[in-house]
Order: structure tokens, then C-alpha cells, then sequence
């Protein structure tokens, strides 16, 4: 799960201090319920919310289920639950569906799934729902096109253009011709078929979930208008994975748009975000624990970005490979498995710089980009 050739992956945790915090002071984040549901149960996080986990098969091995109670409508019937987020379309995980189906959701139906992004660990099992319990699927129209595009496009051998991104970016040449003849991740290998249709989230719109009303406001740099969801009626924020204590988000570049800069997208999102956060404000986070202390987290995710850009430019003053740059970002060994999360973040923020005008590059022989930082102005 660790090689996608054509859109990020999902929230994994961090290769890197570009993606990993530094301690906050006592107090600044806290966890009201210390305890993550063990498999099978939930946990009322407020009236009408119960928090879920599904397992993944990696090193961040869960993601978090958000289950809101809609309760009736006006003819009387049962609303059923609203479900933020789905986890992987395994039969494992389907399974666990049905014993929550049948245990802490009361046999109730499931009328509605809201999918935050379109990483697999959160859309995965969108289609199933639709089309095994009738569920109205809710998205963003960014999330949407791009799930169900990439489950259409199944590949037995990375694509040319997959191949030549990673040259560029200094991937190792053993592991290169290693991906150059197997067969890359796909996501139809864990996203089940999307029927056609949904219904659109937009920025600045509303939404009725869990007898509460909410305000849509949606991020970027993890993904493409990441929806996050603030009350309007009590202090609740679900943030998906825009939103996450103790680890942050991959912010990854890929063959799809190789001069992407997530990296500007992302700490303008959390800039924007900074505004409306609140310390009363307890977050429910695509995984690990709820959180509050909002304001001091979203300062942290802006300043760890910044941190390691300064550590890659000074790292920069000779040519590099974006491969040769995991030390100044990451501060420790990159393995085999964090690999292609270290080299897609790396090449985020060398486009960063280069977008801010304080990189050059060129090509070396072989083909992969040579980076080095420019003099400062007045230098």
C-alpha cells in the first residue's frame, strides 16, 4: 500500500519531520477519551456520536468511523446513521461492518455515507454501501471524480509516465527497475466499483447530520477539497485527515501533476483554518484520538513545514537528488516501506522552493532532476 503511481496515498504515518510533529507543550493538545473503540464496539463521543475504528494493513494501521444518528424523518420513518468514512473494501472489513451493523448501530440502516476524500482508506467501501445497503453517497465533486476515475484505471505495469516521474525524482535505480516490472498498487484493489451518482459538498455549504448543523469548509495539500465539517450547534469539528494530532498527513507529488506544490496548498489551508479554530473545539480526526487545543495544532502543522524547509534549502547548497534529501526532511532512516511516501513528500517541497524562486534544477545524466538553492537576495 505503499506504491500509488497516480494519486496520494492514504494518510500513513509520517516518513518524516515535513510530516512529523514536535512535541507540544503540556496542556497545549489533549485527549478526552484515552482510549481508541475496540474492534467490534463504539464510543459516544457526543449525543447521537459514536466514534468506530477499522484496521488497515499497514504501519498506520487504522482509520477512525464517525457513525451520527439521524433519527426520524417527518413522515416518521427511520432516518438511520450518517457515516463519515468507510476504510479499505476487504472482506476482513466487511465483516466488521456487519458485527457494527448488528452491535453498537443497532441493526439500524445506514441512509447516507459522507466520504472526506478520496484516499482508499476513506472511500474504499462508498460503493459497496451504495449499492449493498442503499446508501446516498456525499462528496465533494473533486473526491468523487478522482475515486471513481482511479478505480477504472487498473494497470499490470507501472505506466511510462509513472516510470519517468520517478527517474526524475532520484528514486534509487534498483528500486526503480524493481517497480518498473511489477505490478503497481491499484486502487480497484481495495475501492470497491462506485455506482454512478452523489451528492455534492461545496465550500461554505451546510449540512444536517447527527441533529446538528454544520458548516462544510474544505482543505488541500493531502488531497483535493478535503471536506471537514464544523458544528454550528456545540463545539464538534470532523476533520478527516486535514485535521490530525500527533502525526501529519503525506503531502505527496505524483506523475499525475508533477509540478503540483501541496505543500502552498496545505499551509494555506491550515492558515484559513487558524481562523475559526477554537481551544473549546474537540476535533474528530480520520485516526488517532480526538483532540482538542485546535489553534496550537494548526501553529504546529504550519511551523513543522516551514522548519523543514529551512533544513532542505541549507541541505541544498550543493546539487542534489530529490533521493539524497530524506536526511534534512525526515531526520531519520528511511526504510523500504516509508520509501515512495519519503520520495513523493521530498519532491512536494523541492517544487515549494522552486515555485518560490529560491531552487534552480537540471538534469544530470541519467535523467533525474539536480537540485540546489539559489543565493538569498542581497546575499
Amino acid at each position: 500500500m505503499t506504491r500509488p503511481t497516480r494519486t496520494a496515498p492514504p494518510a500513513a504515518e509520517p516518513p518524516a519531520d515535513a510530516a512529523q510533529d514536535r512535541p507540544a507543550p503540556e496542556g497545549a493538545i489533549r485527549y478526552p477519551f484515552a482510549q481508541p473503540p475496540e474492534p467490534g464496539q463504539g464510543v459516544e463521543v457526543a449525543p447521537g456520536i459514536l466514534w468506530l475504528r477499522l484496521p488497515l494493513p499497514m504501519k498506520l494501521d487504522h482509520v477512525n468511523i464517525f457513525a451520527l444518528d439521524d433519527g426520524q424523518r417527518e413522515d416518521g420513518t427511520d432516518a438511520g446513521w450518517t457515516i463519515i468514512d468507510t476504510g479499505f473494501n476487504t472482506s476482513r472489513t466487511r465483516e466488521l461492518w456487519a458485527a457494527l451493523i448488528a452491535g453498537p448501530l443497532g441493526g439500524r440502516r445506514i441512509g447516507r455515507v459522507i466520504v472526506t476524500h478520496h484516499h482508499p482508506d476513506h472511500v474504499g467501501l462508498a460503493g459497496w454501501f451504495q449499492t449493498e445497503h442503499g446508501a446516498e453517497l456525499w462528496t465533494t465533486r473533486t473526491a468523487w471524480l478522482f475515486a471513481r476515475m482511479l478505480t477504472l484505471d487498473v494497470q499490470e505495469r507501472a505506466a511510462p509516465e509513472s516510470i519517468a516521474f520517478w527517474r526524475e525524482a532520484g528514486m534509487d535505480a534498483d528500486l526503480l527497475a524493481q517497480r518498473a516490472e511489477e505490478r503497481p498498487f491499484n486502487f480497484a484493489d481495495v475501492v470497491a466499483p462506485m455506482p454512478l451518482g452523489f451528492t455534492r459538498l461545496h465550500e461554505g455549504g451546510s449540512i444536517a447530520m447527527g441533529g446538528r448543523r454544520w458548516l462544510i469548509r474544505l482543505g488541500n495539500g493531502h488531497a483535493p477539497d478535503h471536506a471537514t465539517f464544523w458544528s454550528l450547534d456545540d463545539d464538534l469539528v470532523i476533520g478527516g485527515d486535514q485535521l490530525l494530532p500527533s502525526i501529519s498527513p503525506n503531502l505527496g507529488v505524483y506523475a499525475t501533476e508533477p509540478m503540483a506544490d501541496p505543500v502552498s496548498d496545505w499551509l494555506e489551508s491550515c492558515t484559513r483554518f487558524a481562523a475559526h479554530a477554537r481551544e473549546g473545539h474537540l476535533v474528530l480526526p480520520g485516526h488517532k484520538l480526538p483532540f482538542t487545543g485546535l489553534p496550537f495544532r494548526l501553529h504546529q502543522l504550519i511551523e513543522n513545514h516551514h522548519s523543514a524547509l529551512d533544513r532542505l534549502l541549507a541541505h541544498l547548497a550543493e546539487p542534489r537528488r530529490g533521493g539524497d534529501c530524506f536526511a534534512p526532511l525526515f531526520k531519520r532512516r528511511i526504510g523500504p516501506g516509508e520509501y515512495g511516501l519519503a520520495l513523493v513528500e521530498t519532491v512536494a517541497h523541492l517544487n515549494h522552493l522552486l515555485h518560490a524562486g529560491r531552487v534552480r534544477r537540471w538534469r544530470a545524466d541519467d535523467g533525474a532532476w539536480l537540485w540546489q538553492a539559489l543565493p538569498a537576495a542581497g546575499g
